[in-house]
């Protein structure tokens, strides 16, 4: 990739301290493609040489960056863009037995394209009414049905996937969005809470009536910080598990 020349001087807007200018600036060139995810930044006297500011700026910028989930340091070898995530699985949420720690085989059961609610929206930072592509996938393990999944994807950014044949998507969607659409999924929110399945979705996933569920609604986010997915995942609430340490 060819080194930018030289820039302009990074002017912050009025409250705006001058090394989030900075990250704001350096965050843009990331999203216009000039470092990929995975590769390395130029050295920080490089940059603070571009960019018209004192190392110690570069670096607080840096750092901010880096508690964004943009870049990461690594000792010794220097700064780098981070990789989009894989997959950040949602069975670390839930225990099937013998099937933890397999990638499920995935396969979409509805695709279409429809008008987005308010909530959905919302959570995508759209205007209600304008255009998601919405799937319905069922994930499993063993050839046994675990997790029912309601996808919301922005339009026009995942176009492509509207008429991709659906024997090609395979069981993970986020090296998908990258190889298909050009978006790299840096960062994803999760909330859980426990709410009855309804009818259909404990046909899908193999529940008698009554049981109860869990769901995982998932926002994810891509280089430039944009809302790109919505997801909520449905599980059996008796294969719910969660743990944390706390230090």
């Amino acid at each position: 990739m060819t080194h930018r020349p030289r820039m302009t001087l990074v002017e912050a807007e009025p409250g705006q301290s001058r090394y989030a200018a900075l990250a704001a600036a350096l965050r843009q060139r990331i999203v216009d493609g000039e470092w990929p995810p995975g590769t390395a930044l130029p050295a920080e006297t490089s940059l603070a040489g571009e960019h018209g500011v004192a190392l110690g700026t570069l670096r607080r910028a840096l750092e901010l960056m880096a508690e964004q989930g943009l870049i990461e340091r690594r000792h010794g070898k220097g700064t780098f863009v981070r990789g989009g995530l894989l997959g950040a699985p949602m069975l670390r949420f839930f225990r099937f037995g013998s099937g933890d720690g397999e990638v499920p085989q995935s396969r979409i059961l509805t695709r279409q394209t429809v008008v987005a609610s308010a909530e959905v929206a919302r959570r995508l930072g759209i205007a209600r009414g304008d255009p998601v592509l919405r799937l319905e996938r069922l994930r499993s393990l063993g050839g046994q049905p675990r997790l029912l999944e309601e996808i919301w994807l922005v339009l026009p950014l995942f176009a492509k996937l509207t008429t991709l044949p659906l024997a090609e998507w395979g069981d993970l969607l986020y090296p998908l969005f990258a190889e298909r659409c050009g978006v790299a999924v840096a960062r994803a929110t999760d909330e859980i809470t426990f709410a009855p399945l309804t009818a259909r979705q404990l046909r899908a996933l193999d529940l008698p009536a009554g049981h109860p569920g869990v769901a995982v609604t998932r926002q994810a986010y891509d280089l430039a910080g944009r809302c790109v997915e919505l997801r909520v995942t449905h599980g059996d609430a008796f294969a719910f598990h969660y743990s944390v340490t706390l230090t």
